[in-house]
């Protein structure tokens, strides 16, 4: 069988992908993006697992959308109940950026409360991307369970998730404004304040909604 001057070209560009040099790696990311071919998928989904540069698993995940979704979804599915993190997290990623319902059956419930932060965090982004209209109360009520939880920039992913399903999370945000939990509450206030006024900024929101934490209210006096 004779070989192609673009089978050559890919051969090389799957084998950059293990190149100890990240410049290379991206560039043969770009290549295998910009001639998709479905023999590159299984690939770029295992390289998404183990490749330490962003910028690299960024061109990845860009290079994966470049392919039909047919082909990419089952490798991406089973990859989220990879023992790895970094798999999970990418492939949850991937998924977002893909944006196919079909996917929504692999978001579960252990997933959303993953007990890695960054598994978590792309998993209320996928979320948010993938769900099925009459679906967003229950996963509002979902992720409303892993309000408090972490540090800042994991709190404002969940904040930022939250109020992209809008007005459907009203009732589970003020249900955890009187959870017993005072970093549950402050964060459930701060939340509220960004659904009502987005611009406010998260910083302002959420030592807004300590101080009203640490003074014993719920923020919902008087409403």
């Amino acid at each position: 069988m004779t070989t192609t001057r673009q089978d050559t070209d890919a051969v090389r560009a799957l084998q950059g992908l293990e190149d100890g040099r990240s410049s290379v790696r991206l560039r043969a990311a770009l290549a295998l993006g910009t001639s998709p071919d479905p023999r590159f998928v299984d690939k770029l989904v295992e390289r998404c697992a183990i490749e330490p540069e962003f910028f690299v698993r960024d061109m990845l995940t860009w290079a994966l959308t470049r392919h039909p979704v047919s082909v990419t979804l089952p490798g991406l599915v089973r990859e989220v109940r990879s023992e790895r993190a970094q798999a999970r997290s990418q492939a949850l990623h991937t998924l977002s950026k893909i944006g196919d319902r079909r996917a929504w059956p692999a978001i579960t419930r252990a997933l959303l409360s993953d007990a890695d932060d960054e598994v978590a965090r792309s998993a209320w982004r996928a979320a948010v991307v993938l769900v099925p209209e009459g679906e967003e109360p229950a996963l509002a009520a979902a992720l409303a369970t892993q309000l408090g939880r972490g540090e800042r920039e994991t709190q404002l992913s969940l904040s930022r998730a939250l109020v992209a399903l809008g007005e459907v999370v009203v009732p589970a945000l003020r249900t955890a404004t009187t959870a017993p939990d005072p970093r549950v509450r402050a964060h459930a206030l701060a939340t509220q304040r960004l659904l009502r006024d987005p611009d406010a900024g998260f910083e302002f929101a959420i030592e807004e909604a300590k101080r009203v934490v640490a003074l014993g209210g719920s923020g919902q006096e008087g409403r």
